[in-house]
């Protein structure tokens, strides 16, 4: 049986300002994802460049910052098999206009800067980025009665 996992998913300001979060956060409820994890925030410059550092010699990145800065965001921890596939699935491509039909960025957005949320793109990265949102008390470890029909009977 496979693991389960945990990744870090941001709604950003534009998702926000559009009064998008909760028909954002029922699509990963309805694929049985647990949300261990939530909170609002306003990020920071230093947490944004850590955040964005791969993206630093980009000719957009202080607009980027900017962008990110203007309202908080929500900020997800999620819990799932292969939860970074199957999150990365559900958002959709960067651009959203080559963004599968039915995935969040494709059904509610239409440019990159504003392409209404973040996901993780590895195990590796969501472990730092859970931890540069969330402090270890603020994620919670809970069982949820639909767990087994999602995921099994085992889990």
């Amino acid at each position: 049986m496979a693991d389960i996992q945990r990744t870090l998913v941001l709604i950003k300001p534009d998702a926000v300002q559009r009064e998008l979060v909760g028909e954002i956060v029922t699509r990963f409820e309805r694929k049985g994802l647990k949300t261990i994890g939530m909170k609002m925030a306003h990020l920071d410059e230093a947490t944004l460049t850590e955040h964005y550092g791969h993206l630093k010699d980009k000719p957009f990145f202080g607009d980027l910052k900017k962008f990110m800065m203007q309202t908080p965001v929500i900020a997800l921890v999620l819990e799932g098999f292969d939860i970074i596939e199957v999150v990365r699935v559900i958002v959709g491509a960067t651009n959203p206009r080559a963004a599968d039909a039915g995935t969040i960025r494709s059904d509610l957005s239409m440019n990159v800067p504003s392409n209404i949320i973040h996901a993780s793109d590895s195990l590796e990265s969501a472990g730092h980025e859970i931890k540069r949102f969330f402090a270890d008390n603020e994620l919670f470890a809970y069982d949820k009665l639909t767990d087994k029909f999602h995921f099994g009977e085992g889990v």
